[in-house]
């Protein structure tokens, strides 16, 4: 009677399974199908940048590095008399975007701003100006926005991220633990509240990941949200990814919950381990791997580093919190070499996919100390050495067959690898949200990249200064203003000059446009080439200014 009972049970679970499924397909058929790319450079437009053209175009065309996706509402080209020039809807091919533009428009400086979204779901934006018949005062756009995300939800992105990552931690370790090493004496119900506890974790994070990327890549605040950004968000393959992970799990609970309660049958296992590796690839479809120079590649390595950390740090969480406590030394004896010969097996995956992800992502040795996310890479590669350290001790009193008699010392080195790598979880989510390194490098500092950009400091404010294409004849700049918390800071009036003292040439006036309170933009004919010396001046006040210094190479 009672096998009568468990084979519906099971019957029903996989029924289950496969409505998750059906909602996984579902979300996949509705995905578009866009090709892989990386975080989105503006290569050039026509009208290009700061010219200017006889007669008033039908069509202004930006043309960016790799694809771009629209947010609605943020490409907007300004008249001179401030009335919007852009007419209709603005057409997205790839990496080109053309915008429709009013053939009534009269002459002057024109306007164009604009806000799109990166293949691996950043945003980008930026300004620039051209002129039909003669340049004028350029007009105010009084629609515009930040080119930086609103601080408080690119900080609710990042522990979204990490709240994801310690629930897949918090489930995959007593899920794989309890399926091949717990012993039947003990109790399951510490280990089941964990990993149900990771499930809810891992669930809440992606619907909040969801949420917050409505107002990320519109440039608004947590709350400013609307029906068509999630329909945005749902129609990119960022949104189909969450979903896609939203039906796995839903699929999962119905394996998971026999599973917890007692050793699971080989059929239930096998399909509940797909899931997990489905589950898995979610995350890097979602992010940079996906817009990788080698996506197939990075999309798989990526998977395998995460779940490499999950299996590791779960795996020591149920050491430190049930079986070094609770196991007798018989149990201890035969627990631990597996786990020893899985921990290695993991680490050597994790130090395999950091490898080929750093190759990949940071592509140049410049740019891990020129850039954030190779700053952040090292920090991440200094403390795994640590982990990897504390690893190797207790490996070692494993093979000498101390660890099953005395397990305090393994208790405690397994908490400080626990301590070091919840650190390297969270430098892992503030890299998902950081743009490559081979990105950042080719737009930093580089003169041969058509670039120049430096951060510059006072006793007011942090000054960031971009100027391209640093070369001889027209040149547009964009500064921006922040506290010293890093916070956007509005500045009441810019001033700016650019001399040429080698050559003689005396400080020229750069005409600066407020497009935000703290971002202004310019444009500046320089007639040489040499070390050019760009002097900014923002007064934050009625009374409170500052000015600073940068020596910019003109070629």
């Amino acid at each position: 009677m009672a096998a009568m009972t468990v084979a519906p049970r099971r019957w029903l679970a996989r029924l289950a399974v496969a409505a998750g499924l059906l909602v996984t397909v579902g979300a996949l058929l509705i995905a578009p199908a866009t090709s892989a790319s990386a975080h989105a450079v503006l290569q050039s437009s026509s009208p290009a940048a700061s010219s200017v053209v006889p007669s008033g175009p039908s069509e202004v065309v930006l043309t960016f590095s790799e694809s771009v996706r629209k947010v609605p509402g943020k490409i907007r080209i300004i008249a001179p008399d401030g009335s919007r020039a852009d007419r209709g809807e603005p057409a997205f091919d790839n990496t080109v975007v053309t915008i429709p533009v009013s053939p009534d428009a009269g002459r002057g400086t024109y306007l164009v701003s604009f806000r799109v979204i990166s293949a691996d779901s950043h945003p980008v934006s930026g300004a620039f100006t051209y002129s039909v018949g003669a340049p004028s005062t350029p007009p105010t756009d009084s629609g515009g926005d930040d080119s930086r995300a609103d601080p408080v939800v690119s900080a609710a992105v990042k522990v979204a991220r990490f709240l994801g990552y310690a629930g897949l931690v918090l489930l995959v370790g007593p899920v794989l633990v309890l399926a091949a090493l717990w012993p039947q004496r003990l109790s399951r119900r510490g280990p089941t509240r964990l990993a149900w506890t990771g499930l809810g974790l891992v669930t809440v994070a992606t619907l909040a990941d969801l949420w917050l990327q409505v107002p990320y890549t519109g440039g608004g605040g947590l709350f400013e949200v609307t029906g068509e950004g999630f329909g945005t968000v749902f129609g990119s393959p960022f949104g189909a990814a969450h979903l896609v992970r939203l039906g796995l799990l839903a699929a999962s609970v119905f394996l998971l919950r026999p599973l917890l309660a007692r050793p699971a049958g080989r059929t239930d296992a096998i399909i509940l381990a797909v899931l997990g590796v489905a589950a898995l690839l979610t995350w890097p479809l979602a992010g940079h791997p996906a817009a990788s120079p080698a996506p197939a590649v990075s999309v798989v390595v990526d998977a395998v580093h995460l779940g490499s950390m999950a299996v590791w740090l779960g795996g020591l969480l149920m050491l430190a919190v049930f079986l070094l406590r609770q196991a007798d030394e018989r149990e201890l004896s035969a627990i631990l070499p597996i786990w020893s010969r899985w921990a290695a097996l993991a680490v050597s995956a994790l130090l395999l996919g950091g490898t080929v992800q750093a190759l990949i992502e940071v592509a140049t040795p410049q740019a891990l100390v020129s850039t954030t996310y190779g700053r952040l890479l090292l920090a991440k590669i200094a403390l795994f050495a640590v982990v990897i350290g504390v690893a190797a001790y207790s490996r070692q009193l494993v093979r000498s067959r101390v660890a099953a008699q005395r397990p305090v010392p393994v208790r405690r080195a397994v908490w400080v690898e626990l301590a070091v790598t919840a650190v390297v979880l969270g430098l892992s989510a503030t890299l998902v949200q950081t743009p490559p390194a081979r990105t950042a490098s080719a737009e930093s500092s580089d003169v041969s990249a058509g670039q120049f950009t430096t951060s510059l400091t006072s006793t007011l404010f942090t000054m960031q200064v971009e100027l391209s294409p640093a070369e001889r004849g027209n040149n547009s700049i964009h500064l921006y203003a922040y506290s010293k918390d890093n916070l956007p800071l509005p500045v009441k009036e810019w001033r700016a000059t650019a001399a040429l003292p080698s050559a003689g040439i005396e400080p020229i006036e750069v005409p600066l446009l407020p497009l935000t309170d703290n971002h202004a933009y310019g444009d500046i004919s320089l007639p040489a080439a040499g070390e050019w010396q760009l002097k900014i001046t923002a007064r934050t006040t009625d009374i409170d200014q500052a000015t600073v210094t940068a020596t910019v190479p003109i070629r």
